[in-house]
């Protein structure tokens, strides 16, 4: 089995498409192989005219399966499948066209598409996390985003998150986290608090690629600021607890109200730091659908 996945050169994208390849994998009697093709190696012209070949030079070989995840891989992946018409077209995203028009579209539950023929709705966005029951008691892992389009950071709101975090597991192991977009001063700033000796400290710009999937392998639990939506779901997915750290809310969308919808989920401690214990393993429940039909 042959999965070509039109790649748009965004990690996110390539994530999600991995996910679901390695979901197939684990679960097909059959050697399932991936390759991963450029948009810049499909203009659109060449593609009109290899729907007559039936074949091309820019693949390896048929695919079973065509991946496209992000708007400028939808096109390239319907005209991938009317080259090869006995694949399967896999959209990882709410389409731009008519969800008829491929074999399936995976599309997250907040996207407010209704399951039907032509798509599964998942809760979040693939990933390719699995948990492999290593978690460690008491250890805990704090990963810190910063300010988007529609969340602005509170240093204040954090640094009282993570001091609650601390007060309530004095014995625990915590290790805290950066990301690119948290602001430059904030470490120092935390380096300042008394709680601070608590913490194990690894900012993003010396972490490997991998280290923070690494790390909550590990952990019982993740507290993961609300920004970080993507992150909430990959710590879900390896099994840990999840607490959602807030911060201010620049506007009101379908994300922040995922957010809201998480939150009424979670378990409100003592201390008023909300836990969400969801068990999720979308991507392998997407690919048994999909190797079943």
């Amino acid at each position: 089995m042959h999965i070509v996945y039109v790649s748009d050169g965004k990690a996110g994208h390539r994530s999600q498409a991995v996910g679901l390849y390695k979901a197939m994998q684990r679960q097909s009697a059959d050697e399932v192989t991936f390759e991963e093709v450029s948009i810049d190696q499909l203009p659109v012209f060449s593609l009109f005219l290899a729907i007559f070949k039936k074949s091309i030079v820019a693949l390896k070989q048929p695919p079973d399966y065509i991946f496209g995840v992000g708007s400028h891989t939808q096109f390239r992946a319907l005209l991938l499948g009317q080259i090869y018409p006995e694949a399967k077209t896999i959209i990882l995203m709410k389409p731009n066209f008519p969800v008829t028009w491929f074999d399936y579209a995976i599309i997250p539950e907040h996207d407010s598409v209704e399951a039907s023929e032509h798509v599964i709705t998942t809760q979040g966005a693939l990933n390719p996390i699995v948990n492999e029951q290593r978690h460690q008691p008491n250890r805990f892992l704090i990963a810190l985003g910063g300010s988007s389009k529609r969340h602005q950071w509170n240093e204040a709101k954090v640094l009282d998150a993570i001091q609650q975090i601390v007060n309530l597991h004095p014995q625990a192991e915590i290790i805290l986290t950066t990301s690119r977009r948290t602001p430059k001063e904030f470490l120092a700033h935390l380096n300042e608090k008394s709680f601070k000796s608590q913490l194990k400290i690894f900012p993003v710009e010396k972490t490997p690629q991998g280290w923070i999937f690494e790390e909550m392998q590990k952990a019982e639990a993740v507290w993961v600021t609300e920004d970080s939506v993507s992150m909430i779901f990959e710590a879900l997915t390896a099994g840990c607890q999840v607490g959602i750290i807030e911060i201010d809310r620049l506007k009101s969308d379908r994300i922040t109200q995922l957010l809201d919808q998480l939150l009424t989920q979670a378990l409100l401690g003592e201390n008023k730091v909300k836990l969400l214990n969801l068990q999720l393993d979308e991507a392998t429940r997407v690919a048994h659908i999909l190797l079943k039909t």
